[in-house]
């Protein structure tokens, strides 16, 4: 399955119905979902391995790692919502789509960040950018997948280099290495009453990180 493929298969699985501004639910975007499991699946990190989603929402970063041969996904949120969704959106892959078998399995996780706990190979994850919520709420994300994995893709506010020496602090505080920041655009449409723009672009950076 090529990027364009994957992209298309993601853009039509099932938003978020009724998002929480307090939890940043901002479902990423189906092109930057492919690209980040492209550039993951590129440098071996995804085919025949464990990956963990944290903060997974509706799936869309998850269910991209299974159709791309990971071995065992594991889809963990705190709102038990989103992961109803997310599951829906297993169900109508595994039913609608003629010709795709999956050779994974996935288990859809309803836990606090903080509180969960397992090894895997790879984590890829679109954390909470700690605008609407908890001040920083993208390092405990950060955090905790420093603590399960081995290869990170984590996807963070570009915040321009005082964010970046944070972030790389912290990981080298944690024993990770960040191979690659890549700027991204992240667009989140009007989804909440204090939005006055049809569509707002973030600048994002994806963190390459190695343990």
């Amino acid at each position: 399955m090529n990027k364009k493929q994957l992209e298309i298969i993601i853009s039509k699985l099932k938003p978020i119905q009724t998002p929480k501004p307090s939890l940043e639910q901002y479902t990423i975007p189906s092109d930057l979902a492919a690209e980040i499991l492209n550039l993951a699946h590129l440098r071996n990190d995804i085919e025949d391995k464990v990956v963990f989603d944290f903060g997974c929402g509706t799936g869309r970063l998850a269910l991209g790692a299974l159709l791309l041969g990971a071995k065992e996904v594991v889809a963990v949120d705190t709102d038990d919502t989103v992961l109803e969704t997310a599951e829906e959106n297993f169900h109508s892959l595994v039913t609608g789509m003629k010709g795709i078998s999956f050779n994974g399995s996935i288990k859809f996780v309803c836990s606090d960040i903080g509180e969960f706990e397992g090894k895997c190979d790879t984590v890829v994850q679109n954390p909470p950018f700690g605008i609407q919520g908890s001040h920083h709420a993208d390092s405990v994300f950060l955090e905790k997948a420093l603590e399960c994995g081995r290869s990170i893709y984590s996807l963070h506010k570009n915040g321009y280099e005082k964010t970046q020496e944070f972030l790389t602090r912290l990981v080298e505080s944690k024993g990770g290495k960040v191979e690659q920041i890549v700027p991204y655009t992240f667009s989140i449409p009007h989804m909440f009453k204090f939005h006055d723009k049809p569509k707002k672009e973030i600048s994002v950076d994806l963190y390459v990180i190695r343990k």
